[in-house]
């Protein structure tokens, strides 16, 4: 299935190739790098190496490890070495005039913003798309073939989104209105998941993705323009690689933390609903005993009618505790994604140049 890929990419290659130039001041760069001495930053890229191999390790294994309690130090081994490699390297990257990583472009404060927004954006993204599926699947019964089909319609509206938000962007509308108003969708979709619950039907699951994958479409663009747009040429392209570099991270922290979340939230549920489930409750002996008549008809046996009507009480607790945990991660990626409106009024106005590709570099 995977190989249905390679046609597409060669195709995607060869069409780049032919119709996309680099800008002048690039070509420029280039040639004169050619006629200087090679300079290679190996201590920034052993930094880096030591950097990024401690995130995705500690990501990878924290939550089997059981983060920062791990007895045996190893996350908070990895952590300390995140830490102190990713000061190291900025601190070394700065002074280099060569670096691997351009932390350069942070000055800008569009930039910076930018480089927050679609970090937490992609996390949010990430977090709700590995949630709703594992929801479908453990709770509803839905196979992958289901849940995808499910998750599938809102591709359409996001294709839908992007030419608009382009049309609107070339029509000068400040980018960050845009912005705004597609993290205010965003978090819409997630509250809408948030509020869900275990009798709905599969149109009612539809939409909330839609309204959260729409809210995203309409973010991408904008941000992309607001990054670029005061950031030096010289620096752009240092630009694009670690917005591109955050957008990936992010999706990488919110699929680790919404498992994370959704797997304390769950403990933290049994706990609750069990607090309640004893012979004095007259909602829990009423239970008891309906059930326990179903099971006797069934079984014909007194005692296993019992044993059966009390893990049939059981498995209901299990249910509710772990719905109770996927709409927590909901709730909690919308509160997220609200907590980045203000960042966007930080941020210098946006206005796209016409004729200008800034989102393209």
């Amino acid at each position: 299935m995977f190989y249905i890929n390679v046609p597409v990419g060669l195709l995607a290659f060869a069409a780049c190739y032919a119709l996309l130039r680099d800008p002048d001041y690039l070509t420029k760069q280039r040639m004169e790098l050619r006629k200087g001495p090679f300079r290679f930053d190996s201590i920034g890229l052993s930094l880096l190496v030591i950097v990024m191999v401690s995130w995705e390790v500690m990501l990878s294994k924290g939550q089997e490890w059981d983060w920062l309690s791990d007895p045996f130090w190893r996350v908070q081994t990895l952590a300390t070495f995140f830490a102190v490699g990713l000061i190291a390297l900025i601190l070394w990257e700065l002074r280099h005039p060569s670096p691997v990583v351009n932390f350069r472009p942070m000055r800008e404060r569009n930039f910076s913003a930018c480089c927050l927004i679609i970090f937490c954006a992609f996390m949010v993204l990430y977090a709700a798309t590995t949630s709703l599926p594992g929801l479908l699947q453990s709770l509803f019964g839905y196979d992958a073939l289901n849940a995808g089909l499910v998750m599938s319609p809102a591709g359409f509206f996001a294709v839908v989104a992007m030419p608009v938000v382009g049309f609107l962007l070339g029509r000068g509308t400040d980018a960050r209105w845009v912005i705004m108003a597609g993290l205010l969708i965003m978090a819409a979709g997630n509250y809408w998941m948030s509020q869900l619950n275990l009798e709905i039907s599969p149109g009612q699951v539809v939409w909330p993705r839609v309204v959260l994958v729409l809210g995203l479409s309409i973010c991408f663009a904008p941000v992309n323009v607001a990054a670029y747009l005061y950031t030096p040429p010289l620096l752009r392209g240092a630009a694009v690689g670690l917005l591109s570099l955050l957008r990936n991270e992010g999706g990488s922290v919110g699929t680790l933390l919404a498992q994370t979340m959704q797997e304390r939230r769950d403990q933290f549920h049994t706990l609750r609903l069990g607090e309640s489930l004893d012979p004095f409750n007259p909602a829990v002996t009423s239970f008891l005993e309906q059930a326990r008549g179903v099971f006797l008809q069934q079984t014909g046996d007194p005692v296993a009618a019992r044993q059966l009507a009390w893990q049939a009480l059981e498995n209901l607790r299990q249910q509710q505790a772990s719905a109770l945990a996927y709409f927590d991660v909901f709730l909690m990626l919308a509160v997220v994604t609200l907590v980045l409106v203000p960042v966007v009024l930080l941020m210098k106005r946006s206005v796209a140049e016409k004729g200008a590709h800034i989102g393209h570099e």
